[in-house]
């Protein structure tokens, strides 16, 4: 058969009679792993579409991250991209993936490896690099991720747009990529939203981020739990926080460290103990942010005067930035277990809110 890019429209390029994707599952007798958060997408229609998210690929070199038995891959074949980089980690796949690549002779190149430490600065030839201002490069990349990647991914990412390195040394590099609902919900959430979390923060300071559309958990095999949203990454030419990733993450991480309360709490864990408050309340009036706010309430903006109010404060007290809150409690829990070490403390009233 053949797999068209556009319904109705004929494709420029035309696979060659093959299994079915449901056939390639029986034939090398593939079972999604519950422990890898692996699931299936059979119909066609629906990959076609998440590749129609992803813009025009004709002539494009795309990576898909963990391709699996191949449903995305046809559909990003079809769409007659000049190169295919397949990621996969599960070897049990690749016979499957081996068929596809024989059916696009020099057009398909597979990877067994683990997207999370995978080196992609060289993945791609150097010719395709554009400026940073320019348009987005020729190249995409593609994935139905399993969840208990994607959120790590996608952090890792955005550290790299932010150092404009790996995937990203070619320039903008854009990405579609599937999530759980609910995370797809938090990385577009607006301020006020229910959503709105650290991953809001972190993902619309660098990225112009679109929840393209929601899967049905029915559409996948095995079914999951939840269903599944369509998200599209273009970086931003200038991220609206101009702060090193590390210092922002710290930040926003921070704030949202007790989100039901007033934003004041999350902030004054930026401190050691000793001047905390004074410290809290300096930060809070320069960079004129309303203490009683919470957490969601934040816009951009105020994030912003955070990060750059905090990096003042650090340039002026190098040790500030070294101080991890986390770290403190624990080590103080250590010291009351030294000195109780017949009676188990109990927990302090800091310790109980994390």
């Amino acid at each position: 058969f053949c797999i068209m890019a556009v319904p109705g429209k004929v494709a420029a390029f035309h696979l060659p009679p093959l299994p079915t994707v449901g056939e390639i599952i029986k034939l090398f007798r593939l079972k999604a792993q519950k422990q890898l958060s692996q699931n299936f997408l059979l119909d066609l229609r629906l990959t076609d579409k998440i590749v129609r998210q992803a813009g025009k690929l004709k002539n494009a070199y795309v990576c898909e991250v963990g391709p699996g038995p191949g449903g995305i891959t046809r559909s990003i074949l079809s769409a007659d991209v000049e190169q295919l980089l397949l990621i996969e980690k599960d070897t049990r796949f690749i016979p499957g993936l081996q068929m596809l690549s024989e059916a696009a002779p020099g057009k398909v190149r597979i990877v067994h490896g683990d997207i999370l430490t995978y080196k992609m600065e060289k993945a791609f030839p150097k010719h395709l690099k554009k400026n940073w201002e320019d348009e987005p490069p020729d190249i995409h990349i593609i994935g139905n991720l399993p969840f208990s990647v994607s959120t790590p991914l996608i952090i890792k990412w955005l550290e790299n747009i932010s150092k404009k390195d790996g995937p990203f040394i070619y320039g903008r590099t854009q990405m579609t990529l599937t999530f759980q609902k609910e995370v797809a919900e938090r990385l577009t959430a607006n301020p006020g939203g229910k959503q709105r979390s650290r991953l809001s923060i972190m993902s619309q300071h660098l990225c112009t981020v679109e929840n393209c559309f929601v899967i049905p958990g029915q559409a996948f095999v095995p079914k999951p739990e939840v269903d599944v949203a369509v998200v599209h990454f273009t970086p931003l030419v200038q991220p609206k926080i101009q702060q090193p990733f590390e210092l922002v993450e710290k930040v926003v991480r921070s704030v949202f460290q007790f989100r039901r309360k007033y934003c004041f709490r999350g902030i004054q864990t930026l401190f050691p103990e000793s001047g905390r408050l004074k410290r809290t309340e300096q930060l809070m009036m320069t960079a004129n942010v309303d203490p009683t706010l919470r957490p969601f309430q934040l816009s951009m903006s105020q994030f912003r005067n955070l990060c750059n109010t905090y990096r003042k404060m650090c340039d002026e007290d190098p040790s500030l930035f070294a101080y991890n809150y986390r770290e403190d409690l624990r080590q103080k829990k250590k010291m009351r277990n030294v000195l109780r070490s017949s009676d188990q403390p109990e927990q302090t009233g800091e310790e109980n809110e994390l």
